[in-house]
């Protein structure tokens, strides 16, 4: 008889392929995963409110490489460094230096032509960056980051809340996150700017 082990929630084992460049060999199950993801997370947070940065600064692929990477660098070892596979989300592996550039320089746009308000503005710059899917993980998060550092530095304005709770796999929260993603897939960012500010 074998062993028939089970795991709550987020206690599943971790497999091979998600291990592959993790830096702490220690750590085998998803919640001390996400756990250690979010330590990390925490600082590059922290970071981001000790000092102010321009809109040049935060728009360009500098600044998305650097806070994907004080947002995973004691996580990951490839930590603010684009994908080399494609995946079953974002666009071909390619192309994401191309797509980013495009994404970056609409969004300059927008700020300096006001093209929307500042809330839409930072949540279509999330939208398309998740799209995008640049890294090899860790792009959902990251993406609402930018977002919070563009809203707070760029138009002075409260980060988002982001539906004030944890967005795991376990939770409706996630599940209203995800139709208002699907929402701004059609053209329509007012159910994700309004779950931003929930």
């Amino acid at each position: 008889m074998g062993l028939d082990l089970k795991y709550k929630n987020h206690q599943t084992a971790l497999d091979e392929d998600e291990k592959e460049g993790l830096l702490i060999k220690s750590i085998s199950t998803r919640a001390e995963l996400d756990e250690f993801e979010q330590q990390n997370i925490e600082r590059a947070i922290a970071w981001t409110m000790k000092k102010h940065f321009k809109v040049d600064k935060i728009l360009s692929e500098t600044f998305v490489r650097k806070l994907h990477k004080k947002m995973f660098d004691q996580t990951w070892r490839w930590a603010g460094e684009y994908r080399k596979t494609n995946k079953n989300i974002g666009i071909d592996k390619f192309y994401i230096g191309i797509e980013l550039k495009n994404l970056l320089d609409d969004c300059k746009f927008w700020v300096e032509n006001k093209s929307f308000s500042p809330d839409e503005i930072a949540i279509r710059l999330k939208h398309r960056m998740v799209h995008i899917h640049p890294f090899p993980n860790g792009n959902g998060r990251h993406s609402r980051l930018m977002a919070d550092v563009l809203i707070e530095h760029a138009f002075n304005r409260p980060v988002f809340t982001w539906g004030s709770g944890t967005l795991s796999p376990q939770c409706n929260l996630r599940k209203e996150y995800l139709n208002a993603l699907f929402e701004a897939d059609k053209d329509n960012y007012e159910p994700l700017i309004n779950f931003a500010r929930k």
